[in-house]
């Protein structure tokens, strides 16, 4: 008897590229965790903003609000690029909606993680850098997929404009770094 092979549907597919390139954005330590998750959501399904203007909204969020250690950044880079995604046409008019799927985002972290909170979240790893650096990267990455599937749930049509060239690359530790020092000399 033949074992059917189970394949993702398109939306499951796009929604584990843009987990996977927040991911390699934090892991190679090109972005932040807010950061790498807005710009994965923004670039990913083409939201509109620059990388620059991206990166700009989501800093002020990455590592705990300026490291004050309460909200998770890549909560926090969730909630905005949700936001952007899902108000950006009418966002007077679905105000409301965009508070509910910030509450919708930020209960399904907690069910996952026990807090939102990064101070709570990093406790056991703050004295070892690498191993809160592995830590914040699964954050990142299920921030950012949380994110996905609920913006292709409320917004399935995004799924026809996604970037999948953009979600594909992934780079190495070694070419993130040198990533990061050519736009520091850039700008």
């Amino acid at each position: 008897m033949k074992t059917e092979e189970k394949h993702p549907s398109p939306a499951e597919a796009l929604i584990a590229q843009i987990r996977e390139r927040a991911l390699n954005l934090y892991e190679t330590r090109q972005l932040l965790c807010a950061e790498a998750v807005m710009v994965a959501l923004n670039q990913g399904l083409n939201g509109g903003l620059t990388e620059d203007q991206a990166i700009s909204m989501a800093a002020p969020f990455s590592e705990a609000m300026g490291d004050s250690g309460c909200m998770c950044g890549a909560v926090s880079g969730a909630v905005l690029g949700s936001g952007l995604l899902l108000g950006k046409d009418h966002p007077y008019r679905h105000r409301k909606e965009m508070r509910d799927n910030s509450r919708e985002l930020h209960d399904a972290f907690k069910a996952a993680h026990g807090s939102t909170c990064c101070r709570a979240l990093s406790r056991n790893f703050r004295h070892d850098k690498k191993a809160h650096h592995r830590h914040c990267a699964e954050f990142t990455g299920n921030a950012a997929e949380l994110a996905a599937r609920l913006v292709l749930e409320k917004r399935p049509e995004l799924l026809q404009r996604a970037d999948t060239e953009f979600l594909a690359e992934r780079q190495s530790k070694f070419k993130g770094a040198l990533s990061r020092v050519f736009r520091l000399l850039s700008n």
